[in-house]
């Protein structure tokens, strides 16, 4: 098993989302993969928590991800909290990431969880997975 792949996924991940222009239009950049300080836009994204499990075999060593992407909003109602959790899939749907080590096999969508927050706003979880393979 190897864990070495984790931040070349998050880093094309990150890179992916950030070049996706359509998407930090949508969000006027806000794309996070650590919240910066100070006050926070109405609405963002970010990146995290993972799980990772082996996936080695005699061929090399592997990985299967599973990595959250949250939409956050300070907004009452869902549709906007869901359209950009449509522009997020919709992106990675189609991504070709290219990875600083290793290999991206496969990156699927798995499922969703839409809540409310206790300050009123919204928040989607978005989980996908990714196979790896450290080449």
């Amino acid at each position: 098993m190897t864990y070495a792949l984790a931040l070349p996924l998050q880093e094309s991940l990150f890179q992916h989302l950030s070049a996706d222009l359509d998407l930090t239009t949508a969000l006027s950049g806000a794309i996070y993969d650590a919240l910066p300080a100070g006050t926070l836009p109405q609405t963002y994204v970010t990146l995290g928590p993972e799980e990772v499990r082996d996936r080695s075999d005699r061929s090399g060593a592997g990985a299967h991800h599973r990595v959250e992407i949250t939409v956050h909003t300070d907004t009452a109602g869902f549709a906007g909290a869901k359209a950009i959790a449509a522009m997020l899939c919709d992106s990675l749907a189609s991504a070709s990431l290219t990875l600083s080590r290793g290999r991206l096999v496969g990156l699927w969508f798995e499922r969703a969880s839409a809540s409310r927050n206790s300050s009123g706003g919204r928040q989607i979880r978005l989980r996908f997975a990714a196979r790896l393979e450290d080449v």
